[in-house]
């Protein structure tokens, strides 16, 4: 998310009266949380218990993740815990509203910064894997490593395929795979990914496994998907191609006079397994 939605005045007002636990925690002169990047982050008190207590801790955790574009170091957390504990204390010492373009104007710009750096990184990640044995670097910047060559077809762009993969960060975090839904192969649209995947899929055939790189313009660009993926960042992906789904039956037209379809040859009636 390289830019604020108009949803943020919503999200800010959401955050404002929904952050009671952490107004209290301020009230109380709790140590605060540095969750900067350049800091470690204080630990809890206490580990929530109940399910009333893990409820507003979770809210806190998904409050958190409208700030990561936003990058913010200690002080700066600091100081944002400060305006949510006089907000949701009506005492806030300046008129939110009228430094809301200068919110928008404050997270443009530290976005860019991200982008620039995921940027710089990914190429020289890109260059490193480009030199190894066996590598393809494609015309659109792809790095394409095939581990076993598969031996059926190659898919169409306009086939359904059954994949198991893995999606990493180029620090080599995973932030998605097959495994974490069901550990079960999974369909999809060869058009209907992400460019690199439609290209990379190209390169496949059945039974074949590869590493994949991709740029970030090949796969979620300057907006990134927030707060796992970084905008500008390059995606790495494990592939196996276990198969291509069978195209759906066309159906019969029918028969002139409106009758039933006569049998296929041989009198069996019954219909395509599907």
């Amino acid at each position: 998310m390289s830019k604020l939605s108009c949803a943020w005045p919503a999200m800010a007002a959401a955050i404002m009266s929904i952050t009671a636990a952490a107004a209290l925690a301020a009230a109380q002169s709790t140590p605060p949380a540095s969750a900067a990047k350049s800091g470690s982050a204080a630990s809890p008190a206490a580990a929530p218990s109940s399910e009333d207590e893990k409820t507003l801790y979770a809210l806190g955790v998904l409050i958190s993740r409208n700030l990561e574009s936003f990058q913010l170091s200690s002080a700066e957390f600091k100081t944002v815990q400060a305006g949510l504990a006089d907000g949701f204390n009506h005492r806030a010492s300046v008129d939110a509203e009228a430094y809301n373009p200068k919110v928008q104007a404050l997270q443009r710009t530290r976005v860019a910064a991200i982008d620039e750096h995921q940027k710089q990184a990914g190429q020289a990640y890109l260059d490193k894997a480009a030199a190894l044995p066996g590598a393809q670097k494609t015309a659109s910047g792809m790095v394409f490593i095939s581990v076993v060559e598969g031996k059926g077809v190659t898919p169409a762009r306009t086939d359904r395929v059954l994949v198991n993969y893995e999606g990493k960060l180029i620090d080599g975090t995973v932030f998605d795979s097959s495994a974490k839904h069901g550990g079960q192969p999974v369909s999809l649209s060869v058009s209907g990914v992400i460019p690199c995947w439609t290209e990379a899929l190209g390169l496949m055939k059945v039974g074949g496994k590869s590493r994949v790189i991709c740029p970030s313009s090949l796969a979620y660009g300057d907006r990134g998907a927030m707060p796992t993926i970084m905008p500008g960042a390059t995606l790495e992906f494990n592939v196996e191609l276990v198969d291509i789904a069978p195209k759906p039956a066309a159906s019969a037209p029918p028969p002139p006079g409106g009758g039933a379809a006569p049998p296929p040859a041989g009198g069996d009636a019954s219909p395509a397994p599907k």
